[in-house]
């Protein structure tokens, strides 16, 4: 009875009287035998992108949409947000979409669900006038929610070409700085705990390189010698084996190879020559962008819902 009850729900302890009619097949009335729920079920899901693989079925969400869900089941979920642009300029890497796991046992609903876009990576220009400023910073990366959690957007970095902002913003992972080489030192962004960490700050010096963001397996790294760009956080891996929410690596310094690396689970690296733009986070990871020295910083790649319970 206790399979029974996993299956179609009901009370404890478990009568039998409960399950009339309970699928096809079922008897409505009258003796129940427990022969009459082999190869039955009053299970039903729909909604995103249905895969099946190990034994489980997949149901994944890269936009908006609604899991529909009929009986009772155990589920494990996986909500991403969207990560943070990579700035321009000396710049940091974006910081990774905020990242949360659970798991449940769900009933008959309707579950909305919410996928957050990546932010826009920062503008390169050769002014510093105060409106055009603001337009060509890096943007933070927007929620996910989804089954009770909401998952906060990534962090966008700091950047010379941003000098309102050098400082790496806060978000799911923080956001990296930028190289201090015209200012004072700058600050990574914080991440919040359970959902990621904080980006790298530089201190002062000569170096022209970026600090990297950060991931949800760890925080960004600063900048490294001889104008290196620090790399970003790792992600963490989820139960499907893909890595999500790498933090975006910081952009080099003067030549060619300089970067940063993006962290494992689609960070973006930082730029790979010195007016190269930093690469954007790979999509529906949750991906920070990479920064760049002296071109437009990478976007963050959007984030991602996925659902998943035993075939």
């Amino acid at each position: 009875m206790l399979q029974v009850q996993d299956e179609f729900g009901g009370s404890s302890p478990t009568s039998i009287t409960e399950y009339y009619g309970g699928a096809s097949g079922i008897p409505t009335s009258g003796e129940i035998a427990l022969d009459d729920f082999y190869g039955t079920s009053s299970f039903s899901a729909s909604g995103g992108t249905i895969t099946t693989s190990g034994g489980y079925t997949y149901h994944t969400f890269t936009s908006g949409g609604t899991f529909v869900f009929n009986g009772t089941k155990a589920v494990e979920y996986l909500v991403v947000a969207g990560g943070g642009g990579g700035g321009a300029g000396h710049a940091g890497g974006g910081g990774a979409g905020g990242y949360q796991a659970g798991s449940a046992t769900l009933t008959t609903a309707n579950y909305t669900i919410t996928v957050g876009a990546g932010g826009k990576g920062g503008t390169y220009g050769s002014t510093n006038v105060q409106n055009q400023v603001n337009s060509r910073n890096p943007k933070k990366g927007s929620n996910s929610s989804g089954f009770g959690l909401t998952s906060t957007g990534g962090g966008a970095a700091g950047g010379n070409n941003n000098p309102y902002r050098r400082n790496g913003e806060s978000g799911g992972s923080g956001g990296g700085g930028c190289s201090p080489q015209f200012h004072s030192t700058s600050n990574g962004g914080s991440g919040i705990s359970g959902q990621g960490n904080n980006g790298a700050g530089c201190v002062q010096g000569s170096q022209w390189a970026g600090a990297g963001g950060g991931g949800a397996g760890a925080a960004g790294n600063t900048r490294r010698a001889n104008n290196l760009g620090g790399h970003g956080g790792d992600g963490l891996q989820w139960l499907n084996g893909t890595f999500y929410a790498g933090g975006g690596g910081g952009g080099a310094g003067n030549g060619a190879n300089q970067h940063g690396n993006g962290g494992n689970g689609g960070g973006g690296r930082g730029n790979s020559t010195q007016f190269g733009t930093g690469q954007n986070g790979t999509a529906n990871t949750g991906g920070g962008g990479g920064g760049s020295r002296q071109a437009n910083g990478g976007a963050g790649g959007s984030g991602i819902v996925i659902v998943r319970y035993a075939t």
